[in-house]
């Protein structure tokens, strides 16, 4: 009986222990800091004063000035074409790929007509072609109208003259379009045939 009075007790004991260890905690006053001195207004030309570098950062090197950069875009039906020309070496990128990894010849050489059409000047520049929609032809014939006109900005009237004498859909985009088919007919034109009189 005496042990589990004693083992009663205990807990007790452990609680008035620790609430005696533990100090009262005092509201802190909040104490303000002094003000600091502002220093004199400093003279015009160390506001406009470069920041000093932090150390372990590099210093940014100057970019290089890119050359001269010419945007065009060329439609047929439902393809877009956009063409940037700037100084290189001949080389055409459609969707990011070299033109001579376009399979289809017919297609590849549609594409790049207006380069050759330019003579040596072509091989001062290069190309950049971005398509979409329509299908491969619609695209084909919207990126050869989309170079020729960022062509012509680049070199001038010049180039102008040269492709307006060569064909007029090289810098004017095609209106036509496919005729809607119509009802009572195969086709826009062909109409059902009877086989009785």
């Amino acid at each position: 009986m005496i042990m589990a009075e004693e083992k009663k007790e205990k807990p007790k004991e452990r609680k008035a222990k620790l609430e005696e260890k533990k100090p009262e905690a005092k509201p802190e006053a909040h104490v303000p800091k002094p003000a600091e001195a502002k220093p004199h207004a400093a003279p015009a030309e160390a506001k406009h004063a470069a920041p000093p570098e932090k150390p372990g950062k590099k210093s940014k090197k100057p970019r290089k000035k890119a050359g001269k950069v010419e945007v065009a875009r060329g439609k047929r039906k439902t393809s877009v074409a956009r063409a940037s020309v700037k100084e290189g070496s001949g080389r055409i990128r459609v969707n990011s790929l070299l033109s001579s990894a376009i399979h289809n010849r017919y297609i590849r050489d549609m594409i790049e007509e207006p380069l050759r059409a330019a003579g040596p000047d072509g091989n001062k520049v290069d190309v950049s072609v971005s398509m979409y929609g329509g299908g491969e032809m619609g695209q084909a014939q919207a990126a050869r109208t989309a170079i020729a006109r960022a062509l012509t900005k680049y070199f001038g009237e010049g180039l102008k003259n040269t492709y307006d004498g060569m064909d007029k859909y090289f810098l004017c985009e095609d209106p036509r379009r496919v005729e809607p088919k119509k009802y009572k007919g195969r086709k826009a034109r062909a109409r059902f045939q009877k086989s009785y009189r």
